[in-house]
């Protein structure tokens, strides 16, 4: 595996260099959400790797350990075993890429899990998720209590404020101090860009996250009113492999908020394969943030292993 990425000092002089053409961006994401998908075995294939790539997340008001236990379930088992049998997949191991929850409700799905026998990795929001408007102290707190509960990554959100006012080396030392405080667990960066106000400040938030430290970089927290798009996208992972070239470390990505179909799943991992290859094909350097998509791709493979589509009550959720 490759290694982890360290971080380097802050390059404000890469910051002031920064420029984005949005023409190109936006016929380049125009081209790949219009590109036929693919059919047949071969969406099958596509939506069975989607689903390894899944933080599968429930980031409610209502969240309870029964909810966190179905969760933990589901992502041990995401399509039905007669399914993945007729894929000729059911001893392939098939989870999804990680449960992600709030981080009172971690210790739930550690102890789940656990008890399960299964080594899916345990997401936390943190540093004042959704808004990231909460003291620095309180924020350093919430990742170290959620790291001490056994999340072994955790979503931090920027101060988006830092971001629009261009306080890089402030955006930066904060990040510094929350990679400190996950010691060693994967710090996924969400940049909130919806909120960030053009593709420019996208292309300077994701350098700066990376440059602190950052295992992943993350579209958004889902709460946004404009969540992952592909020009957004196109431009973050075009940052991941300027990063890449120029250091050598590799650092993951994570579109979030509004995915929700086997189409929209399978057009994300071909924006990972065209742009950053098949290195990026896995749960290690990709994944996707969601709560509904698992279950149209279940759908879609019922629909492929039996030609007709599934009644609600022939994939519960547990």
């Amino acid at each position: 595996m490759a290694a982890r990425n360290p971080g380097i000092p802050l390059d404000l002089g890469w910051l002031s260099r920064v420029h984005v053409n949005q023409p190109a961006v936006l016929r380049r994401a125009e081209q790949i959400q219009t590109r036929r998908t693919v059919k047949k075995d071969f969406q099958a294939a596509w939506l069975i790797k989607a689903v390894t790539c899944i933080d599968l997340t429930t980031l409610s008001g209502d969240d309870t350990p029964s909810n966190i236990h179905r969760l933990c379930f589901k992502a041990k088992h995401p399509i039905r075993k007669d399914l993945l049998k007729s894929l000729k997949m059911d001893n392939a191991g098939i989870t999804t890429g990680a449960v992600c929850v709030y981080p009172s409700r971690v210790s739930d799905a550690v102890k789940v899990l656990k008890a399960a026998g299964c080594n899916i990795p345990v997401a936390s929001v943190a540093t004042g998720f959704p808004a990231g408007q909460t003291p620095l102290k309180t924020r350093l707190e919430e990742v170290k209590m959620a790291v001490e509960d056994g999340a072994t990554e955790i979503d931090i959100v920027i101060n988006r404020t830092l971001a629009l006012t261009g306080q890089w080396e402030a955006l930066y030392h904060e990040i510094r101090l929350f990679h400190e405080a996950c010691g060693e667990a994967h710090m996924k960066t969400i940049l909130g860009t919806g909120e960030l106000g053009s593709l420019s400040n996208v292309y300077k938030a994701s350098l700066v996250a990376m440059m602190a430290g950052s295992d992943f970089i993350k579209t958004s927290t889902g709460k946004e009113g404009v969540n992952a798009t592909f020009p957004v996208a196109l431009v973050m992972v075009r940052a991941i492999r300027d990063f890449y070239w120029k250091t050598g470390y590799k650092v993951g990505f994570k579109p979030a908020g509004g995915i929700r179909s086997a189409k929209d799943a399978v057009a994300w991992l071909s924006l990972m394969k065209e742009e950053l290859g098949d290195d990026w094909l896995r749960p290690e350097l990709f994944r996707l943030g969601a709560s509904t998509l698992l279950g149209d791709i279940e759908r879609q493979v019922y629909h492929h292993v039996t030609g007709r589509y599934a009644a609600h009550h022939d994939l519960p959720m547990a």
